[in-house]
């Protein structure tokens, strides 16, 4: 019998996942080949389990294991992991198997392992979106190339209108409501709840921090094409920017610190039973750790500026990065991390530094908005194509700092050509890119942790790692994995690139021909 038409594509694409899934796999196996690493499981933090715990109690419950990877499916706050559909699958797989061991170092594969997924993916997926999935993500985003209103729906402004002119008064209090949990939680039974509780410290500041955030999106959308002017005054001074905002709260009597701050990724934040669970993506550095066969293996890491104000008026914590919803924009940050994440303040920004950070964020905000309105069906809002979290930061570390010390940066850069964005892409083009599958400076390695102290992190059998690679490094003696494995998997790598390829092609012909 002969299949419909998009039955025939649906299908031909399943086989052709199926493929590319299969290679990978047996190029991160060979990845790892050479050495039986028995992962710890322990010390843990207080209060805290390893996913592969609860996956061992609750994965031949009916239905569950579904349910949590439809969760991880929806989004997660600080975007830092790459869950294709292979991905995902792999995921399912190492739960249906039952091995823990894989589970709680996952996928644990290199960059060029994970980077021909995530392409073939955005070729396909990209071109096959329709405009009612996009709106369907992102309720208002712009529903075609060159649109007036890039910013709408991956910028949040509040209630403030875009076609208007405007100007706000911070010299009262926020009207805004408080914190609170509902659309962050979502209870799975089984005792596991996925999404965060309140930070103590930061849930209090919600409403204040809230109506910043919204300030800075709206300002910083001043400089696209299209919008009416908005303006913020506080104490007398004006601003119509997000740098003379901060500008105008240090005129009037505010103090305005800008944190450089990195975390480990949590892609999971779910609890189960009360306890936090670990849940790490693990990327292959394809550094050997000392005395053994096998490679360094590290969390990926979520980097993002904070704005700490505090002052007569206005008492407030704002972050900004671009994550996996597609946004590049200013948040409210007052949700409880789990400790393992950790943070670190890779570097404090005061004075005048402080307000070009934030007019470089202002800039990104732009381009990012620019790039939704040029390609507005482009996979995970634009999630790796444009970059990850981390892109952006490093881009703005090196422009501060003249050095970027971050993995992984996924940026296409020649995504980044609209005229109207020279400084941005200028920024985006001078950082170091994973997207070849080049092994990462070792200086990118650590300088991505979210933390100083080795030995501190808790995640088990990764602080032993660390230190170790970390005096191989520091007495010249480190090396790269290499030999026959590395062989294997270089060769896997491009048979899937050109698959990869392959499968494109296939499909595109194919939809030529059904049309």
């Amino acid at each position: 019998m002969r299949l419909p038409g998009l039955q025939r594509m649906r299908m031909g694409r399943v086989v052709l996942e199926t493929m590319m899934l299969a290679w990978i796999v047996a190029a991160a196996g060979c990845s790892r080949a050479g050495e039986k690493y028995v992962v710890p499981e322990a010390p843990l933090p207080p209060n805290t389990v390893m996913l592969s715990q609860m996956m061992r109690e609750l994965s031949d419950r009916p239905g569950f294991t579904e349910a949590m990877l439809d969760q991880i499916n929806k989004g997660q706050k600080q975007g830092a992991a790459f869950l294709t559909p292979a991905l995902v699958d792999h995921l399912r797989k190492l739960i249906l198997g039952k091995d823990w061991q894989g589970l709680d170092r996952f996928p644990g594969w290199t960059m060029r392992s994970i980077n021909p997924t995530v392409r073939v993916v955005g070729h396909v997926v990209g071109k096959d979106e329709k405009a009612e999935d996009l709106a369907a993500r992102h309720p208002g985003a712009p529903s075609g190339a060159g649109s007036m209103n890039p910013g709408k729906g991956f910028v949040d402004v509040g209630e403030h209108a875009l076609d208007k002119a405007e100007t706000v008064s911070l010299d009262t209090p926020s009207s805004l409501p408080g914190f609170s949990t509902v659309g962050l939680i979502s209870d799975l039974g089984a005792g596991v709840v996925r999404g965060d509780g309140a930070n103590t410290e930061l849930a209090p500041l919600h409403a204040e921090s809230e109506r910043l955030a919204e300030m800075f999106n709206r300002l910083s959308l001043n400089a696209a094409d299209g919008y009416a002017p908005s303006v913020v005054t506080i104490s007398e001074h004006a601003a119509k920017t997000p740098d003379e905002l901060v500008q105008a709260l240090v005129a009037s009597g505010h103090s305005v610190e800008v944190y450089d701050a990195r975390y480990f990724a949590n892609f999971g934040h779910f609890h189960y039973k009360g306890q936090d669970v670990m849940m790490p993506f693990w990327v292959d550095s394809q550094i050997q750790v000392p005395g053994t066969k096998r490679s360094l293996l590290v969390p990926v890491s979520h980097a993002e500026y904070e704005w700490k104000v505090r002052g007569p008026k206005i008492n407030a914590n704002v972050s900004w990065y671009f994550g996996i919803d597609g946004k590049a924009e200013f948040r409210t940050m007052d949700t409880q991390d789990q400790p393992w994440v950790m943070v670190r303040h890779a570097h404090t920004y005061q004075g005048a530094d402080a307000v070009e950070v934030t007019r470089l964020t202002g800039r990104m905000t732009v381009a990012y908005a620019h790039q939704h309105a040029a390609r507005p069906a482009l996979p995970f809002g634009g999630y790796y194509a444009l970059g990850v979290c981390q892109d952006s930061v490093a881009a703005i570390e090196k422009k501060m700092t003249g050095n970027a010390t971050l993995f992984p940066n996924t940026a296409d850069a020649a995504l980044f050509d609209d005229p109207r964005d020279a400084e941005v892409n200028a920024l985006i083009a001078a950082i170091p890119k994973d997207r070849n599958g080049r092994p990462p400076e070792v200086e990118r390695i650590f300088g991505s942790l979210p933390t100083e102290d080795l030995a501190a992190v808790s995640i088990p059998g990764l602080g032993a790692d660390l230190v170790s690679v970390h005096e191989a490094w520091q007495q010249g003696s480190l090396k790269r994995m290499r030999g026959r494995n590395h062989a294997i998997v270089v060769g896997l790598e491009i048979f899937g690139a050109v698959l990869g390829v392959a499968a494109v092609t296939w499909l595109v012909r194919r939809r030529k021909r059904l049309a």
